[in-house]
């Protein structure tokens, strides 16, 4: 009791740590005194959870998260007075059934136990009533059931083989880690919830499935950072978002309008990768709780729309030296380790880490939602190359050539706009490549192609794991004798072909791309199968992140995940045809009635073929024709209809009733939210 007391204590009064990285069995006794081991309680707290991560839960699970609530009490048996029930033991271990969540063969019914251990690299936290502790969630055997184990294991890897490296380079930090610090921005829609009411493919499937569009869409960009309106709940929702999360100390720093009409987005502080990964998951949850309140709903999906701009969550990632020394930041590392070359060997094992394992990265954002969105001028491709900038790029080409072995110093140049009342001012060396799927940008790397609807565990796992492996061939080359700068040159020159710092949007561009070698993978469905390719499946065992056992299980999890998404939006497609577009039809007298009628049963017989598959593999490729080609043509005969009825006999909420929040909805005159204790 006195642990739990004194850690929600120590959250609640000090919100900042959950950008910090601190373990529990460090902290120091004094911070146990009897002055706080109530003060859970004195707040509010008689309940308390295990709070963890099951696999495939992006998209369909709110909150991503699954947990047992146990109240904090039992009965005295000599007194029958209510005490309190929770020690130490409670609070470091738990035990679950496991057998309902997704473990792809990884346990049988007849061994379901799940079991959880605190992870003490997330602070515990306290909503409501209830104190959460982040966990991790394994079988009986130690195999990973949860989305935050193998991300662990990698953080161990990058800290273990990225000491190594750093200390050839000059710098020794020994008992600190190397850790992975992530910044995650989350994009969403606002609709009215009363016209999500009129969307059973909105409510079942978070995407419309059908619908015309409507006459105005992102056509002249005038949503893109516009002033929030006043006139609508939206700004009112964002408030209350960014209160509650603050109340749990997630500092939501940024918010604005994103491209798409009705399109939202959010920014946090970065911080430690796990402990951002679970704030993620809670702001998700937040929002969609808060939306409800003001008669909106969230929509988290990555393409809830046709025709304008989905949603993303690019996902800032960055290395560096438990006290601080930015790994990717040149004068930093440079100045930390004494060594003018550091950043470029750094930057060079990195460079082909991407290059060997572009696969992997392609692997960890095939979610089905992203499907929609990779190359369609809202998220670059699905071809993996980095950006480097010209700058960047001219310095390790002299590099690796041998031409130049100074330090990497980034330039600046002065815009002079010629006018007095704006004075000059600096830019720095490189632009934004909005195109690229992994772009350098300045002391981090931006992965940009990860869907909104994700728990980034494994993107940041994959990140940790392949940089890891380069360091350790680099620390293992180096004590075999290699010199250290001649490693890297040799690096750069072998995946040189990784750098492209133009226009991915550009077909020709992607079909340079694609002749060069650099790992192309359209297919969501096909690059969640390479989870499992042999260099894939060892390179993960070397590293101690997952087993031969736990990559085939994750990717027969995932495959079930698309698939299942598919079947539910298959099975909408069919009821709102039957329900709402054939019965409009009638009544209109106008329309492809026979079309629309034949399409139940080219769907029905999809949705058969595909129950009937014999493997999960089969039955995604099943899914993803039926998808992408079956249900995309069957939705222009349902937009045909919609075109031609008449609006009061048309019973879906369409487009203009959905995406113009602005022009649909009003926030009542009495509406006066108070935030932050006032």
């Amino acid at each position: 009791m006195e642990i739990c007391a004194h850690l929600v204590f120590f959250f609640l009064w000090g919100g900042i740590l959950l950008s910090c990285h601190f373990n529990l069995l460090n902290l120091s006794n004094h911070l146990f005194s009897p002055p706080y081991i109530n003060n859970s309680v004195d707040r509010g707290a008689n309940t308390y959870c295990h709070w963890f991560q099951p696999m495939a839960a992006s998209g369909v699970r709110h909150g991503l998260t699954g947990q047992v609530q146990n109240m904090m009490m039992k009965f005295n048996r000599s007194t029958n007075d209510v005490e309190f029930d929770f020690d130490g033991k409670m609070l470091t271990k738990g035990e679950t059934d496991g057998s309902s969540f997704p473990n792809g063969g990884l346990r049988a019914t007849h061994t379901a136990g799940g079991y959880l251990a605190l992870d003490t690299s997330s602070p515990i936290f306290l909503r409501g009533d209830t104190v959460f502790i982040p966990s991790a969630f394994v079988s009986y055997y130690g195999a990973a059931l949860d989305e935050k184990t193998p991300l662990l294991r990698s953080n161990a890897a990058l800290s273990k083989h990225g000491k190594r490296l750093l200390k050839h380079l000059g710098l020794d930090i020994g008992d600190k880690d190397v850790v992975s610090n992530i910044g995650l921005e989350q994009e969403f829609f606002l609709v009215p919830r009363d016209q999500y009411y009129r969307r059973p493919d909105l409510q079942m499937a978070g995407r419309t499935i059908m619908g015309k569009d409507a006459p105005r869409g992102q056509e002249m960009c005038d949503h893109y950072m516009a002033p929030p309106s006043l006139a609508n709940p939206a700004l009112a929702a964002m408030q209350e978002m960014q209160d509650e999360c603050w109340r749990l100390g997630i500092p939501l720093k940024t918010r604005h309008r994103e491209v798409a009409p009705n399109q939202y987005e959010f920014a946090p502080l970065y911080g430690y990768n796990t402990t951002q990964v679970d704030q993620n998951i809670m702001v998700m949850q937040i929002i969609e709780e808060v939306a409800a309140r003001h008669g909106m709903a969230a929509l988290l999906q990555e393409k809830p729309f046709n025709d304008v701009n989905g949603s993303g969550k690019h996902n800032n990632w960055s290395i560096a030296t438990e006290d601080g020394t930015m790994m990717l930041h040149p004068a930093k590392i440079n100045a930390a380790t004494g060594n003018p070359r550091a950043f470029a060997v750094i930057m060079s094992a990195i460079i082909a880490a991407v290059n060997e394992h572009g696969d992997l990265m392609r692997m960890a954002i095939a979610s089905p939602g992203n499907d929609f969105r990779l190359g369609a001028c809202e998220a670059p491709p699905a071809i993996v190359s980095t950006y480097l900038g010209d700058d960047m790029t001219f310095y390790l080409q002299h590099f690796k050539d041998g031409k130049g072995d100074g330090e990497y110093v980034p330039s600046t140049k002065t815009l002079d706009l010629g006018t007095h009342e704006v004075l000059p001012f600096e830019v720095p060396a490189e632009d934004r490549n909005r195109t690229s799927p992994f772009p350098y940008g300045g002391a981090r790397f931006e992965f940009r192609a990860v869907g909104s609807s994700q728990n980034v565990s494994m993107v940041n796992t994959v990140l940790n794991t392949i940089v890891a492996e380069k360091f350790a061939e680099f620390a293992d080359a180096i004590d075999g004798g290699k010199d250290v700068d001649e490693l890297a040159r040799e690096t750069l020159n072998e995946n040189w072909k990784v750098i492209f710092n133009g226009n991915n949007y550009d077909e020709e561009v992607q079909k340079e791309l694609t002749d060069r070698g650099i790992w192309r993978i359209d297919s969501g469905v096909e690059a969640i199968a390479t989870l499992t390719a042999k260099k894939n499946t060892d390179l993960f065992s070397k590293m101690n992140v997952l087993t031969k056992e736990e990559c085939e299980s994750r990717q027969h999890i995932l495959h079930d995940h698309y698939t299942g998404t598919v079947d539910m939006e298959a099975k909408c497609m069919v009821d709102m045809i039957n329900q709402h577009i054939i019965p409009s039809v009638k009544a209109a007298g106008v329309g492809p009635l026979s079309d629309l009628e034949a399409s139940i049963g080219t769907l029905k017989s999809a949705i058969a073929e595909i129950h009937a598959a014999e493997d999960s593999y089969k039955a995604a490729q099943l899914s993803r024709v039926l998808r992408l080609e079956t249900m995309i043509d069957i939705r222009a005969i349902c937009d045909a209809a919609e075109e031609v009825v008449p609006a009061d006999l048309w019973t879906l909420a369409t487009y203009k009733e959905l995406m113009f929040l602005d022009s649909h909805t009003t926030v009542p005159a009495e509406a006066d939210t108070q935030f932050y204790d006032e």
